[in-house]
């Protein structure tokens, strides 16, 4: 199974935020969208950066509340890894499990057409696992 399912069913949409923006504009978006991480871009579509929760949390223990008025290009990670959409979902969980982080933008062709959280990798791993599962039982009883 491929990211490209998983964008199948969740869609594109894709939360982005502009690198001069403040980190409290970032939190307010990411509480008001009920997500963990934003995209930086500049609007064209190309992956500037990604900014996390953890990011703005790291940011206020270094700077306190001052760093809210700090714009999201000071603490975003700008190394961002990214997959393409026919990347298969095993390979995203290796690539979340040796990276340490909860959200892949999915690029094509330079621009950014989606992002998969663990979230959506273990809504589908386990939807997996519950098919296999499934056929199996209907295997051993038939």
């Amino acid at each position: 199974m491929s990211v490209q399912h998983i964008l199948a069913e969740k869609g594109g949409d894709v939360v982005t935020i502009a690198p001069d923006r403040t980190l409290a504009e970032a939190a307010h978006l990411l509480a008001e969208r009920r997500i963990g991480a934003v995209i930086v871009s500049e609007g064209s579509r190309a992956v500037a950066g990604i900014l996390s929760e953890r990011d703005i949390v790291r940011a206020l223990a270094r700077g306190g509340a001052a760093a809210l008025d700090h714009p999201v290009s000071r603490h975003m990670t700008a190394e961002v890894v990214t997959c393409t959409p026919d990347i298969v979902i095993v390979e995203v969980m290796e690539l979340m499990t040796r990276g340490k982080f909860r959200h892949v933008p999915v690029v094509q062709g330079g621009r950014l057409i989606g992002i998969v959280s663990i979230g959506d990798i273990v809504k589908r791993r386990l939807a997996e696992v519950e098919t296999e599962q499934q056929a199996l039982r209907e295997y051993i009883t038939s």
